[in-house]
């Protein structure tokens, strides 16, 4: 799977019309330095030649250095990937937060009005697209009410202050034992992550519910009402235990979705995340730095993909092999 992905990244990049390094530095170099650029990136060599270049640069974590800013490409991603690791793993603790109360809510109230609500719910904020609700969040909760900042990671002083050292800048500032500055990082967090988690929250109340209204029809639910359970232990240790493995399966699946959501998140919000990042690399046609960051974002759903297997297999004996 992730040599179909790796492969696929580098033939999109190259199908591409136009020439990339013209493309990314044209009008700024003379024509005899955009031959030296092309030279250095591989760019003349045969396309058999750089793929082969291209896959030995992946497998030793070397991903090349970017067109227009002249930066190493894994610089860009443990700097601005660690933006969007702490967007992303929050928008994941919201949707976990919101989905999952719903959907057993949901499941367990069948046919009431909770259970229309909650699908109700799911599915219109599944259909709205999240930089819609991101302009829409920013309207109301930053010029409205005024109550949270709708742009940027944190404010400017708070982020000069800040000695980076994993690039995440909650964590870096309680290393610094600035905990005065963490409220101001949380606020300007809560915008983007709650946008972003609701999202993947839609899918996981629906199908938290579906899972949750099959479990219930057991024999063993049966049984442990029979036995004088409480209700509320029925659900949770039978019903919702016995749910979790397609569960964790479409939430892991979900990644995919995070990261393409966190793109188009961090740049209503401002923020400095990978997808960002990504977006200028677009504009700009630096087809090195492209095809390092998705590459990375290949890489990373793949990981996760096998970690599922990994956790369902925890979760359901059944499922061992």
């Amino acid at each position: 799977m992730v040599l179909i992905l790796l492969t696929m990244v580098f033939v999109l990049m190259r199908v591409a019309p136009g020439n990339p390094i013209q493309a990314a530095l044209g009008g700024h170099l003379s024509h005899a330095q955009l031959l030296v650029r092309e030279r250095a990136a591989g760019y003349d060599k045969p396309l058999l030649v750089q793929y082969g270049e291209y896959l030995r640069q992946v497998f030793t974590g070397r991903f090349g250095t970017t067109l227009t800013d002249n930066r190493p490409v894994s610089q860009v991603i443990a700097q601005n990937g660690a933006a969007t690791l702490e967007l992303s793993t929050t928008a994941m603790l919201v949707a976990i937060l919101v989905g999952l109360p719903l959907g057993m809510l949901a499941g367990r109230l069948r046919d009431t009005w909770v259970d229309t609500a909650s699908r109700l719910f799911g599915i219109v904020i599944y259909a709205a697209p999240v930089f819609f609700l991101g302009l829409l969040a920013q309207l109301l909760f930053g010029h409205i009410l005024g109550l949270l900042p709708t742009s940027g990671q944190a404010s400017p002083l708070t982020q000069l202050d800040i000695t980076p050292h994993t690039n995440i800048l909650i964590i870096d500032a309680a290393i610094d034992g600035r905990w005065a500055d963490i409220p101001d990082l949380l606020a300007h967090l809560v915008l983007p992550a709650t946008t972003l988690g609701l999202v993947i929250a839609g899918v996981m109340v629906r199908l938290v519910r579906v899972n949750v209204i099959q479990a219930l029809k057991g024999d063993y639910v049966e049984a442990a009402r029979a036995r004088g359970l409480r209700e509320r232990r029925v659900v949770i240790s039978h019903a919702l235990r016995n749910a979790l493995v397609p569960i964790i399966t479409v939430t892991g699946l979900q990644a995919a979705l995070l990261l393409s959501g966190a793109v188009l998140t961090e740049d209503t919000f401002n923020w400095p995340g990978i997808g960002n990042q990504l977006l200028q690399y677009l504009e700009n046609r630096d087809y090195i730095a492209v095809q390092g960051i998705i590459t990375m974002f290949a890489l990373v759903v793949v990981a996760i993909s096998l970690l599922i297997d990994f956790l369902n297999a925890w979760v359901d004996p059944r499922v061992r092999y």
